[in-house]
């Protein structure tokens, strides 16, 4: 794992439990971090690629994992973006990341997800990526987002 903010630079934590397979309430947590940092003030520009990263995390957690937490820490000087699940774990961190790679079910193909850009559209929206994943353990993600590039 990374190191998380100093204490005393936090200025917000949100913590959203994800859980497994529930499309309907997919995307509801990214929804709400989108409102918090609008009301907060952030940058447009910050508050989207914040939201396309927690929305992917959240769709893969829905999709991939038995559930998993997301959390939302916000300083002064970045957001940072954790997501924790459990579940099968990513195999492949290198294929994974690759554009259009995905191993999503049938259903959520069906219901229009899995089209492998998760993770990519999350490499491409943070400032910082770190990602690991255990076999039979689950995944944990952290992006970060800096304020002030």
């Amino acid at each position: 794992m990374t190191e998380s903010a100093n204490n005393e630079d936090l200025v917000m934590v949100q913590t959203y439990e994800i859980e497994a397979g529930n499309f309907t309430l997919a995307g509801e947590a990214a929804s709400n971090i989108k409102k918090l940092l609008r009301q907060l003030g952030i940058d447009a520009k910050i508050v989207r690629k914040v939201s396309i990263a927690a929305y992917e995390a959240e769709l893969n957690m829905v999709i991939h994992s038995l559930g998993g937490i997301m959390r939302l820490e916000i300083t002064p000087k970045e957001i940072v973006l954790k997501a924790r699940d459990d579940g099968p774990g990513i195999e492949d961190i290198e294929l994974a990341m690759q554009e259009g790679y995905s191993t999503a079910t049938e259903l959520a193909r069906e219901l229009g997800f899995g089209a492998g850009m998760g993770l990519p559209n999350i490499k491409r929206c943070s400032d910082k990526l770190h990602l690991q994943s255990k076999l039979g353990l689950g995944t944990y993600l952290e992006a970060r987002f800096f304020c002030n590039p």
